[in-house]
């Protein structure tokens, strides 16, 4: 599926975005393209916001693992970061896996451990010992963790939210990691999802 973005107000640029799905044995891999149409450079960054299902559990019954080193502080107000801290000792620390009983996430996760195919591995392991995994490529370099609490009653802690993102949140406004598209360049980003025991 692709849609052409024409140049608007705040983002006066010509972009053509595809997006692919493939389901295959080892799970659904989703590969995002753009490539700038316009004839001058354009800032990009992406992000997607899948859900892992806790399986009719809420989260409070289920162990995450986060393979990220920092987490990005952000103001209480707006939540607009501030800077990075290291998750090593601290609750937001999900590397190894824990409980996520009683936490509440709205983060942003950087500096991702990768494996040796360079994908970093997220994962929510439910009571009936199934494991949703989702993997991102490269091109991804933060992971925003979300448990929602903030949701509607009936959907809270219902599941847990890992996006992709190739940039951090207000990266338009900092310029952190944001990629820049020369005239008829493109740029790819994967990640995909899987169901494991």
């Amino acid at each position: 599926m692709a849609v052409r973005l024409h140049p608007q107000p705040g983002y006066p640029f010509d972009l053509h975005v595809q997006v692919g799905y493939a389901l295959d044995d080892d799970g659904l891999t989703v590969t995002t393209t753009a490539t700038n149409l316009g004839p001058q450079a354009c800032p990009y960054g992406t992000g997607q916001h899948p859900y892992l299902s806790a399986g009719g559990a809420v989260l409070d019954e289920c162990t995450a693992t986060l393979p990220a080193r920092t987490r990005v502080t952000t103001d209480p107000e707006r939540q607009l970061p501030t800077g990075r801290e290291p998750v090593a000792g601290t609750a937001y620390d999900l590397r190894s896996g824990r409980s996520l009983d009683g936490l509440t996430l709205d983060d942003a996760f950087a500096d991702l451990e990768r494996d040796d195919d360079g994908r970093a591995r997220a994962s929510l392991r439910t009571p009936d010992g199934l494991v949703r995994e989702l993997w991102v490529g490269q091109a991804y370099r933060y992971l925003q963790a979300f448990s929602g609490d903030t949701l509607a009653p009936d959907r809270r802690r219902r599941g847990f939210a890992v996006e992709p993102m190739t940039c951090p949140p207000d990266a338009f406004r900092s310029g952190t990691d944001v990629q820049r598209l020369e005239p008829g360049e493109s740029t790819t980003a994967e990640w995909g999802v899987r169901l494991r025991s």
